[in-house]
């Protein structure tokens, strides 16, 4: 099994939103072709949002037969279920609300207003994973994980200089005094995203150079977390050249 990890630039974020949506319609449909399901983990922001909206703008959406697609969310913020600043909303407005999915296929984490404390949620979260756990893992086999990039180097809400990025007994942990608001989430452990067979970090702007090109270089994950991730099969950093100035010229594949 191959295990590559490359970094494919694009001019500008629509056309990096555009290729990523494209790239994703082709390789779910590929999936579905070698199996019953698929397990895909979203991730937020603007560029997460931005590439489901080109996605549900895509007349090839289509083709996907989505009631075999499960979505989970990599980590979440605590707010209450109708926020705007939930991951699991804003992907919904962009795309999941006009799917033909099944209510079970949608997996969003607990919210603050669900009637559990900050640890309940993340031990509820483990248990919907463990439902859907293969080959004696206690989550799913993802099949692509999205992630963006924070400008200090976090994934998911596994931070720099924090215990999160270093748990490894636990698929689910509760988040608190997060550096960025809300202090309160959820998120997924470094072991379950790297047990993802594709692993795409899309991430855009100037801001996210320098975090890239550490990661890139070598740096600590304990420093720059994006550093401590990739996926079983692949690992690639979906950028715009803003963000992929501090790359080394050699991983570079120029998408244009």
């Amino acid at each position: 099994m191959t295990n590559e990890r490359r970094v494919l630039v694009h001019p500008d974020k629509g056309s990096l939103a555009g290729s990523v949506a494209a790239r994703f319609i082709t390789k779910t449909l590929d999936i579905l072709d070698e199996q019953a399901v698929a397990h895909i983990v979203l991730t937020g922001g603007s560029m997460g949002s931005a590439v489901l909206e080109a996605v549900a703008a895509s007349p090839a959406r289509t083709s996907i037969d989505w009631a075999r697609v499960h979505f989970w969310w990599g980590d979440e913020r605590w707010v209450p279920e109708n926020d705007a600043d939930r991951n699991d909303r804003q992907a919904r407005e962009a795309l999941l609300d006009d799917l033909d999915l099944a209510e079970e296929n949608v997996h969003p984490f607990p919210a603050a207003d669900s009637g559990m404390d900050l640890d309940e949620a993340a031990a509820a979260y483990a248990a919907e994973l463990s439902k859907h756990g293969v080959d004696g893992l206690p989550h799913p086999l993802f099949d692509i994980t999205f992630l963006g990039v924070g400008p200090d180097g976090h994934i998911a809400s596994l931070f720099p200089h924090r215990s999160g990025i270093q748990v490894a007994d636990r698929t689910v942990i509760p988040v608190r005094n997060s550096p960025k608001p809300p202090p309160e989430r959820l998120s997924l452990t470094r072991p379950v995203l790297n047990s993802s067979q594709r692993i795409w970090l899309v991430l855009a702007g100037a801001d996210k150079a320098s975090a890239l090109g550490l990661a890139l270089a070598g740096a600590s994950r304990d420093e720059v977390p994006v550093a401590g991730i990739k996926g079983r099969r692949r690992t690639v950093f979906f950028v715009d050249s803003d963000a992929a100035a501090e790359v080394p010229e050699s991983l570079i594949t120029r998408d244009i």
